[in-house]
């Protein structure tokens, strides 16, 4: 069944926690522009098409067909997936992931912790967002400094909650 409301009404609540989210972190343009490619043809039509509720779209696609081209189209334009910060090391001609720019790494969080929220529903404790990047082992993709700054950020909200949180992340300067 094609679900075109739910998956709109999924994507705006999602988009209005990390505008909060973004805000509170000292990064309001960045919440302001988050996720506007998830309304192209090429990211919500699969997102209509694979809706479930539980989960993103995008896991369906890929369970399907090895592989979703709307994370694909979703990852190669949104900065503050860790995705996105690969390149060729001029080194070892190899691609690695590259150290991402402190305000890409505040969206990714605020991201990560709106999508929390928004998945868990009134389930949703401050460690769901350490647990699922541990449990995803997302920081073995990244590059080892924005991994463990990430990490260290989800630790912050899980042990002292989201004001102080936030307040640290609107302070920071660099990483």
């Amino acid at each position: 069944m094609i679900h075109p409301v739910k998956h709109l009404s999924v994507i705006l609540k999602h988009r209005h926690a990390v505008m909060v989210h973004c805000f509170k972190a000292g990064i309001p343009l960045r919440g302001l522009l988050h996720d506007l490619s998830k309304f192209s043809p090429a990211e919500f039509i699969p997102g209509i098409k694979y809706y479930q509720g539980t989960r993103s779209p995008n896991e369906l696609e890929r369970d399907l067909f090895g592989y979703s081209k709307a994370w694909m189209h979703h990852k190669g334009r949104n900065r503050h997936h860790f995705e996105y910060w690969t390149d060729v090391n001029p080194a070892t001609k190899m691609y690695e992931p590259v150290k991402m720019p402190l305000v890409f790494l505040k969206e990714m969080f605020c991201d990560r912790v709106a999508a929390s929220k928004i998945y868990q529903g009134e389930k949703y404790t401050d460690s769901h967002p350490f647990d699922y990047f541990k449990r995803g082992r997302a920081g073995d993709k990244m590059h080892k400094e924005t991994a463990a700054k990430l990490e260290e950020l989800l630790i912050m909200l899980r042990d002292k909650g989201e004001t102080e949180t936030f307040k640290y992340i609107k302070n920071m300067k660099d990483y």
